[in-house]
């Protein structure tokens, strides 16, 4: 069912195209002994994995038939039981919260009165009208957007929510009114919840959040306590990339707070194509949340996300797509006496020059905050190591007060392996994914001190008659000099003179703002062969060469625009590649199929 840019399954009243898991088992890292999870109904489509905020459980959905139900484990046993009245609405996705005491959860259920969906009308109900108000509206073109009044009905139907907490112990109430809720998230002191409830009119041009919405404080009765805002329709959308709604977006809790809640707001009326010297400010408003919000930053560039960490310490990045320029500035949001600082000044598509991502850390609210050292002066960062080899990931420490970076450790080859969670920073410990080229992704825990690690998880190969598929990084160059990059397999046993194969070349292009940036090589060439249900690797059991990922760089450089030359460049880059397929003798250029998504 597609509804307002939704694609909902009637039977769950959830997304209709989700991933799930099958099977849980916790596992201990400091010596990777195991146990099993009890009560969970076989053939269970798991989702929605959260901790508790005190680690002593863990809640989930399960999809079942006609419903998505609410279910906790508890760790000590390793009983999972189901909560509440279950029925779950999990159409906009994160259907629950933790309380930030650990005892219970804030979720959105389908209303006990709902009824039946309404029925496909046998006669029309009227002309599907709309209107032109003179305006100048220019739109992207969606997807699934509603398209008559009976979709109007199916939407209210299907997105009708009612807010509810259940505690530990099976309690159940509701709390406030029914109505279209897309977001209830509890205050991390526990006693407000910001909550997002959409409202008519509806719009056939632009999906459901751009429809008009209302923002709001309630205790956790269910009392109103404050209205943010109310945003109307948003229809008017500059389609430029930077382009934002105008007024208030982005709100959300100050994750370091009981109770202060942010937002963004376009300073250009959202229109990256007006002069401006501040394009967003960040403004923040504080229980009782009857005073004046206070501006916390103004940025040059386009707000892109908020890491809190202290009342010391905060990270803001703003970002603009027209040069692919991005900035992180480190703030003390309780004091003024201190001018912002950059941390870090760079384009995102250098991946070479990447500086790599905070890691954060659960705080006693359940809320993610910025991991730093004893001191608060240093914080740990986590990037791709990407390089001319491939990516190699690191984990390094930043020292905010000098600017000095360390290295803590970094991926070797043969291997692939990335940063999970740093498990101890007095004495380093850290959780790793590792993998290489015939090894499945497995959990490991490295000792950072003494150079030693321990495998935690033992996933086996899950398609062996693939472990001996032959994976390389090939390097070519178009005919303008720039350099370009695949992977290229080949089925098992193949051996170099046995001649050309049957091959399938797997693509996607992608914009790049300069020929250096388009020539980085991406992924790493020791990354496990896995094979899922969109791969194209499915060929290689019937004899088939598969070039996968080739770069297909469309460039605009300086005041061009990529679009400019973009058939030419798509030939040029898969010219290159059939070329370099027919020079290493894997491929006729006779026998080549193209796809990609």
């Amino acid at each position: 069912l597609r509804l307002a840019g939704l694609r909902i399954d009637p039977g769950t009243n959830g997304p209709s195209r989700t991933a799930y898991y099958t099977d849980m088992h916790l596992k201990r890292t400091e010596d990777g002994s195991g146990r099993e999870i009890t009560g969970v109904p076989e053939g269970a489509r798991i989702g929605n994995v959260r901790w508790a905020p005190d680690g002593s459980a863990f809640a989930f959905t399960v999809a079942g038939e006609g419903s998505v139900s609410l279910w906790i484990a508890d760790v000590s046993s390793g009983e999972a039981l189901k909560l509440g009245y279950g029925h779950i609405n999990g159409i906009f996705g994160s259907p629950y919260s933790w309380t930030p005491d650990s005892g219970g959860l804030v979720y959105r259920s389908i209303p006990k009165d709902r009824g039946d969906a309404p029925g496909t009308p046998t006669v029309p109900t009227g002309p599907v009208i709309q209107e032109n108000a003179g305006k100048v509206a220019p739109a992207w073109t969606y997807q699934d957007l509603l398209k008559n009044s009976h979709d109007e009905e199916l939407f209210d139907h299907y997105s009708a929510a009612q807010v509810r907490v259940v505690s530990r112990d099976g309690t159940d109430r509701s709390i406030g009114n029914p109505g279209c809720i897309c977001h209830a998230e509890p205050s991390p002191g526990g006693k407000y919840l910001l909550v997002e409830v959409i409202h008519e009119p509806y719009s056939y041009l632009v999906p459901y959040f751009r429809f008009p919405v209302r923002v709001e404080i309630w205790d956790m009765n269910g009392r109103l306590i404050k209205q943010l805002a109310d945003l109307p329709l948003a229809d008017d959308v500059p389609t430029a990339f930077d382009g934002v709604p105008r007024g208030p977006r982005s709100y959300g809790w100050r994750a370091d707070q009981d109770a202060t809640v942010y937002w963004v707001e376009a300073q250009d009326d959202g229109d990256p194509t007006r002069e401006a010297e501040v394009r967003d400010c960040v403004f923040v408003l504080s229980e009782p949340f009857d005073g004046e919000h206070e501006i916390l930053q103004a940025l040059s560039l386009r707000f892109s996300g908020v890491n809190w960490g202290s009342g010391d310490l905060a990270l803001i990045t703003e970002r603009w797509w027209k040069d692919r320029h991005t900035r992180t500035w480190r703030i003390r949001p309780d004091s003024n006496e201190v001018d912002p600082e950059v941390i870090f000044d760079h384009s995102w598509e250098d991946r070479y020059g990447d500086p790599g991502s905070p890691f954060l850390k659960p705080n006693g609210a359940g809320r993610f905050v910025l991991l730093t050292d004893t001191e608060n002066a240093s914080i740990f960062l986590a990037g791709n190591g990407a390089s001319p080899e491939g990516d190699f990931p690191f984990v390094d420490r930043l020292n905010l007060e000098t600017g000095k970076i360390d290295r803590l450790w970094q991926c070797i080859a043969p291997f692939y392996e990335r940063p999970i969670k740093l498990l101890d920073i007095v004495r380093p410990k850290l959780l790793t994914y590792r993998e290489s080229i015939s090894d499945p992704p497995n959990v490991f825990v490295q000792d950072l001190a003494n150079g030693t690690q321990q495998q935690i998880t033992g996933f086996p190969h899950p398609a062996p008659q693939l472990a001996d598929v032959q994976k390389e990084l090939i390097r070519y160059a178009r005919p303008d000099g720039v350099q370009l990059t695949a992977t290229l397999y080949l089925p098992p046993g193949y051996e170099a003179g046995q001649g050309p194969l049957p091959t399938l070349l797997w693509a996607y292009p992608r914009e790049f703002k300069s020929s250096d940036a388009a020539g980085q090589v991406k992924d790493s060439p020791y990354r496990f062969v896995r094979i899922t249900s969109g791969s194209p690797l499915f060929w290689l059991t019937e004899g088939f060469a598969i070039l996968d990922g080739p770069t297909m760089p469309i460039i605009g450089e300086g005041d061009q625009e990529a679009n400019d030359t973009y058939v030419e460049q798509l030939v040029a880059s898969a010219s290159a590649a059939v070329d370099e397929l027919v020079h290493l003798g894997v491929s006729d250029k006779r026998q080549i199929a193209v796809g990609g998504h």
